[in-house]
């Protein structure tokens, strides 16, 4: 597998003479692209028809659950599977500074793969698809710039795999008490602008 990886890594991997539009695409992906999830998350909230708001919080809801057993898996395996990054190794190039710190699985591939699985088990198709387009350059973008291994962003894929099953058996039990404590909580907090008509009651 280690051999794979490396050969993937080596396929995948810029270098100094990779075209510096491209450099720079992968440099958008790698540092800003990840955005996504919290815009949408407090998008998706806060804002929305009001036919579609209560779906839509079921989905934040279902989907944050996702996300923090995700990260919290990822830093499990990242303690008890530890792997250098490519750089640490002396392997390819890097044109990203990162922390010397373990990759395996990846933190921003586990996040994104985990919201796209999500989006595409409780909301529509076409917006996971999309979504798992953005993970896909995300997880490309990684590699291609040197912090990440190929088998990183496997690691995290599979790990918010897992989540969003967790998520959906936690739903399936607690929801109702889980909706009912975080609208209480977010009337209580967000009162005013709710009054205001600046987000959705």
């Amino acid at each position: 597998m280690e051999q794979l990886n490396h050969l993937l890594f080596t396929w995948i991997n810029a270098t100094p003479a990779s075209p510096k539009a491209l450099l720079a695409l992968a440099m958008f992906l790698a540092n800003d692209m990840i955005l996504i999830v919290p815009a949408l998350i407090i998008g998706l909230w806060l804002w929305g028809h009001h036919q579609h708001i209560n779906l839509q919080r079921v989905l934040v809801s279902k989907t944050v659950i996702a996300l923090v057993a995700a990260m919290t898996t990822s830093k499990i395996l990242s303690l008890f599977f530890p792997h250098a990054r490519p750089f640490v190794e002396g392997f390819g190039y890097t044109f990203l500074h990162h922390a010397p710190d373990n990759s395996f699985p990846s933190d921003h591939g586990t996040a994104i793969f985990t919201f796209a699985i999500a989006f595409l088990c409780w909301h529509r198709l076409w917006s996971g698809a999309v979504l798992f387009v953005v993970a896909l350059g995300i997880a490309w973008s990684r590699i291609y710039v040197g912090v990440h291994w190929p088998l990183d962003m496997l690691g995290g894929f599979l790990v918010g795999l897992l989540a969003c099953l967790f998520s959906q058996l936690v739903w399936s039990v607690f929801g109702k008490k889980i909706s009912a404590i975080t609208d209480k909580a977010y009337r209580m907090s967000f009162a005013l602008p709710i009054r205001k008509g600046w987000v959705k009651g």
